[in-house]
């Protein structure tokens, strides 16, 4: 396949890659540094790809990969928005309390294990169905559906409260 073509096919895919990145990383400059990495190694690896694969999942699934990759790397559990997390989000209300709402939004999603924030993100973000979830995280279709209801509960949960409680154990 000529270079047009692959550029052709993964293109398209960039701006759902971005925006993913950006929710993981709450840094545009590292939200970019992360998509670059992803388009390398698929580029790199691209004679070795399923072809009747979903390439969108396959993109999505080398972009987590490096991304957890990156955590194990510093040693940390997950990501916290720096000061500066609400300038990557375009103001367009001048309402204080939709900033306010933003950054619960924010507070909420960085309070949710990573598991649960993926799976939340690729598929109320992304837009990306139940399966292809599955495949980008490599779990079990049932295993999306019990992360994103507990992802959903603990929002919810937050949004009410201003904080993640912990799960409740039922003896």
């Amino acid at each position: 396949m000529f270079v047009d073509e692959i550029a052709t096919l993964i293109e398209p895919q960039i701006p759902g890659l971005r925006r993913y990145a950006v929710a993981l990383l709450r840094d545009r400059e590292a939200a970019d540094d992360l998509v670059q990495d992803t388009l390398e190694r698929a580029l790199a690896v691209w004679p070795q790809r399923r072809r009747d694969g979903d390439l969108r999942a396959w993109l999505f699934t080398i972009q987590r990969n490096l991304f957890l990759a990156g955590l194990r790397r510093r040693g940390r559990a997950a990501p916290h928005a720096g000061p500066d997390a609400l300038d990557i989000v375009p103001d367009r209300s001048t309402d204080p309390a939709a900033g306010l709402g933003l950054r619960d939004l924010f507070a909420g999603l960085d309070a949710l294990p990573e598991d649960q924030r993926s799976v939340l993100l690729l598929v109320a973000v992304e837009d990306m169905s139940y399966a292809d979830a599955a495949a980008v995280l490599d779990v079990p279709l049932g295993t999306v559906m019990s992360r994103l209801s507990r992802a959903r509960e603990r929002m919810r949960n937050f949004v009410e409260s201003g904080r993640i409680g912990l799960l409740r154990r039922v003896k």
